[in-house]
C-alpha cells in the first residue's frame, strides 16, 4: 500500500529520521511495506533530511493538499502536521550537527519554551513535606527511608499491576469506550532509563514494560499503570488507530514520534488519567487493591506527601538546564538532584541517566509541562480528556483554549 502526498512524505521522514536514533519511532503501524523499504535503503544522511523536512514543512504551511481521507485538509489536522513537521526538523537540523540552544530545541521538539524554576519554590515544598512526614531528623533521610519502605517485593509485583489494571481497565470503559479486542501485556525489565514504557504494537495491542533496575514503590504503581496503559498511552493509541487511521485514512496517526508534540500531549494526558478515572484523591482505592497483597500503602500520608513534593518534579527540569546549557559534570547534577528532589544516590543517578540519553534528552519537559497544560485544559471535564484521547491537538490549541476560559470566567467547560 502506498500513501500519496504530505501524509506518505511525514511516514517516510519519520522512519528515515529513526534509523539515526533507536527509539525515535516509539510506534509504527502504517503500511509495512513502506516500513521495509525504508528498513532497506542506505541511510540517508541527516543534512538532507533536515532539507527534506523544511521542504515539506513549507509546502504543507503553504496549502498543499493533504491527500485522500475523510476530511483530509481540516485546518484542525493541517495545525496538527505542521507543529509535528517543525519537531522533525528540529530533531534533524541536531542530528545534521547545527548548534541549536537547548530552550530553542524543546520549544520546536514539543511546542513549548522551558524555564528554570526558582530554587525557593523547591525549598518550600521541602518545608511542607516536613510538616506532613512521619519521623524525625533530616528530611531527605526521613523521605528517602519511607518512600524505600514502599518497595513492592518482586513476587507479588505483577499481581498488583494485573489488578490495578483490570479496575483501571473497566473504569476507563465505562467513561470513554475501549474498542473491541484491545489488549494489554504486562512485563517486568531491567538495564533501561524510564520506569516504565508502552509498546504499542498496532492492531489495538500494547506491551508495557515496567522496570525494575531500582525497586518499584507502591507510591506511584497505580498511575504507573493508568499512564501505560488505562486511560493513558495505550487507550489514547487505540481510540486514535480506530477512529483517525481505520475511520479517517489519516495515516499520519500510524507512527508516533519522539520529538514532536504529540509526545507532550501523551504524556500529559497520561499523567493526569488515575486523577480522571479516580479524582483527585484516589489513595484510599488504590490502597483496597494493594492490602491483600500485602504490600505497604498508608493512604493518608501518601496523600499529604504527594500534595506537599508535587513541585519537586520540576526539579529534573532544572537538570537539563544545568546539563545542556550550562555544561554542568553529570555527577555534579546528579547530586544536585539528589539534594532539590530530596532522592537517594542511585534514583538521582537514573535522572541523569535519562536526561543525558541521546533520544531523551529534551524530553523531560513533556512531564513538567504537559500535566498542567492538560489539566488546565480538561478543567474536570470527561469530555475534554475524551477529546486528548481521540483528536488531533496540539499544546497551542491546548493553551488557545484555556485562554479562552480564562477570559469567560464563569463559564462552565465545553462539554461537545
Amino acid at each position: 500500500m502506498k500513501v500519496p502526498g504530505p501524509v506518505g512524505e511525514y511516514l517516510t521522514l519519520g522512519l528515515r529520521l529513526g534509523r539515526h536514533v533507536d527509539g525515535l519511532v516509539d510506534a509504527y503501524y502504517g503500511p509495512p511495506d513502506l516500513a521495509a523499504s525504508v528498513a532497506s535503503e542506505p541511510v540517508v544522511p541527516a543534512g538532507r533530511l533536515a532539507a527534506d523536512a523544511r521542504e515539506l514543512l513549507a509546502g504543507v504551511t503553504g496549502g498543499r493538499s493533504l491527500g485522500p481521507g475523510e476530511g483530509q485538509d481540516a485546518p484542525s489536522r493541517r495545525r496538527w502536521l505542521i507543529a509535528q513537521l517543525e519537531g522533525l526538523a528540529m530533531t534533524a537540523a541536531r542530528l545534521a550537527g547545527e548548534r541549536i540552544a537547548y530552550e530553542d530545541e524543546v520549544e520546536a521538539c514539543y511546542g513549548v519554551r522551558p524555564v528554570r524554576v526558582d530554587d525557593g519554590v523547591f525549598a518550600a515544598a521541602h518545608r511542607r513535606l516536613a510538616e506532613v512526614l512521619p519521623g524525625d531528623g533530616p528530611l531527605a533521610g526521613r523521605l528517602i527511608a519511607w518512600r524505600e519502605s514502599h518497595a513492592v517485593p518482586v513476587d507479588v509485583l505483577g499481581a498488583a499491576v494485573r489488578v490495578l489494571a483490570e479496575d483501571l481497565r473497566e473504569r476507563t470503559r465505562a467513561l470513554f469506550g475501549l474498542p473491541d479486542g484491545e489488549h494489554v501485556d504486562f512485563e517486568l525489565v531491567t538495564g533501561q532509563p524510564w520506569a516504565g514504557f508502552n509498546y504499542y504494537l498496532g492492531d489495538l495491542r500494547s506491551r508495557v514494560a515496567v522496570n525494575t533496575d531500582l525497586p518499584v514503590l507502591s507510591l506511584g504503581l497505580a498511575h504507573l499503570v493508568a499512564h501505560e496503559a488505562y486511560p493513558g498511552h495505550h487507550t489514547e493509541h487505540t481510540r486514535k488507530e480506530v477512529g483517525l487511521v481505520r475511520g479517517r485514512r489519516w495515516w499520519e496517526e500510524s507512527i508516533f514520534l519522539v520529538g514532536t508534540p504529540q509526545c507532550l500531549l501523551a504524556e500529559g494526558l497520561a499523567d493526569l488519567g488515575l486523577e480522571v478515572v479516580l479524582g483527585r484523591r484516589p489513595e484510599e482505592h488504590v490502597a483496597a487493591h494493594l492490602r491483600p497483597l500485602g504490600v505497604r500503602y498508608d493512604p493518608e500520608v501518601v496523600a499529604a506527601v504527594v500534595d506537599a513534593g508535587e513541585a519537586l518534579g520540576a526539579v529534573r527540569q532544572n537538570a537539563a538546564f544545568r546539563l545542556h546549557v550550562d555544561g554542568a559534570d553529570p555527577g555534579t547534577v546528579a547530586s544536585e538532584v539528589a539534594r532539590w528532589g530530596l532522592l537517594p544516590p542511585d534514583r538521582a543517578a537514573k535522572t541523569v541517566e535519562f536526561l543525558t540519553h541521546p533520544t531523551w534528552r529534551a524530553y523531560l519537559t513533556c512531564y513538567v509541562e504537559g500535566l498542567p497544560l492538560c489539566r488546565a485544559f480538561v478543567a474536570g471535564d470527561p469530555a475534554r480528556f475524551a477529546r486528548l484521547l481521540g483528536e488531533q491537538l496540539t499544546p497551542g490549541d491546548l493553551a488557545d483554549q484555556v485562554a479562552r476560559d480564562a477570559a469567560a470566567p464563569g463559564t462552565p467547560p465545553h462539554r461537545g
